[in-house]
């Protein structure tokens, strides 16, 4: 056995603090076991990826579980790995640079690589730290193809149509008039429900089969935003399933509606919360001091709010009659493929508001940012699955 294997048999399979000073002060000792040491993290990204995990996963990861000084060390190993192919799969490149951003780049021996740990022994601790949570990853459903295998890049939104849909959204964030951003965001959702309908009327579009991705539900307030992002996967022919232990929803659904999802889901947030920032402000203003009962009644009752609108303006847009099989078929291939994915989900109960300002204003804040869409499904309740339960805010 070499120094590297000593030092993770000691280690990685305990949480012993006795056991990784003894496995540091092995690494410590042996300059140049480096190399080695940095090829086993690489060896256990690729099991991540091959274990269904994808860059955005650890970077959520990182944020929630690691320390600071963890974060470069995880990036280093995820972009030497990933240097490793040709080509990435779809959505695979947004992703490493946004975790490049996390955690910053460095040689060999640099503060980015050492995570700003200068003596051999703490860089050597913040390594095995780094791997002891990597190798107890556990598996998470397959959304996308794992590097270095075959795929078909499936077609989302067309670029024009995106250009004017990001356009819309970013100004109905950036105003300070509710009705504008209503205006804006309905007109948004309205491009988009009708794009997606005349793709599916496309011949070529007919052997296309549904998709998924995840989608960051972070905290606080998790509950509501899951219920928000359900709400806006449902309003677009997709369904949405939470894992609030690894803090992210998987919406299904076929490319150009999981594309939709996510836009519109990002920009409804971006408006509750600033809606929600207002309100609160004024709150204080009148003289209250506790904040947080309101936050969460606010948001909870934005998300419930926009829900029933999504549901309301789904029904009152129909879509061709030659159009309804298909769409009915397509309704039919994603609930088969989430049940594929999840074979195991449960509902929940989800606490109810005690802030009854909270809630008005949510409500208000909500119908403020109201969304018509055009799609064809049936509002579903929150699902979890795997390791689901509620969370408390």
């Amino acid at each position: 056995m070499t120094t590297v294997d000593d030092a993770l048999a000691a280690a990685l399979y305990t949480d012993d603090d006795a056991a990784l000073d003894r496995g540091a002060s092995l690494l410590a000792a042996a300059p140049d076991a480096d190399t080695e040491l940095a090829r086993r993290g690489e060896e256990l990204i690729r099991r991540a990826w091959e274990r269904g995990w994808q860059p955005a996963d650890l970077a959520r990861l990182a944020r929630r579980d690691l320390a600071p000084h963890h974060i470069p060390l995880l990036t280093e190993l995820v972009l030497a790995e990933c240097g490793r192919y040709g080509t990435l799969p779809p959505r695979w490149a947004v992703q490493l640079d946004a975790l490049d951003v996390l955690g910053g780049r460095g040689g060999p021996g640099g503060a980015g690589a050492r995570g700003g740990r200068t003596d051999r022994f703490s860089y050597a601790t913040a390594v095995l730290e780094l791997y002891r949570v990597l190798v107890r990853l556990p598996a998470l459903e397959a959304v996308g193809p794992v590097p270095g295998t075959p795929f078909v890049a499936a077609a989302g939104l067309e670029p024009r149509m995106l250009a004017r849909v990001r356009a819309l959204l970013a100004k109905a964030e950036a105003t300070t008039f509710p009705e504008e951003a209503e205006a804006l965001t309905a007109k948004a959702q309205e491009l988009m429900a009708r794009y997606a309908l005349d793709e599916a009327a496309l011949p070529e579009h007919r052997a296309e089969t549904p998709a998924a991705r995840r989608i960051g539900v972070d905290a606080p307030y998790e509950t509501a935003k899951a219920i928000l992002l359900d709400a806006t996967a449902s309003a677009n022919r997709c369904r949405a399933v939470w894992n609030s232990e690894l803090g992210c929803s998987t919406v299904v659904g076929f490319e150009s509606d999981l594309e939709a999802v996510e836009l519109l889901y990002t920009s409804l947030l971006v408006q509750g919360t600033t809606a929600m920032t207002r309100a609160e402000a004024a709150q204080r203003a009148g003289g209250r001091k506790r904040t947080k009962t309101f936050r969460q009644s606010f948001l909870l009752s934005y998300a419930t709010r926009l829900g029933e609108r999504l549901a309301r303006a789904t029904a009152a847009v129909p879509a061709p009659p030659d159009l309804l099989p298909v769409l009915a078929t397509r309704e039919v291939a994603v609930s088969a493929h989430v049940d594929e994915l999840f074979p195991h989900t449960s509902a929940t109960r989800v606490r109810g508001a005690t802030d009854a300002s909270g809630w008005s204003e949510g409500r208000a804040a909500a119908d403020a940012a109201r969304v018509h869409d055009g799609g064809g499904s049936s509002r579903r309740g929150l699902r979890g699955g795997g390791t689901f339960s509620p969370s408390g805010d």
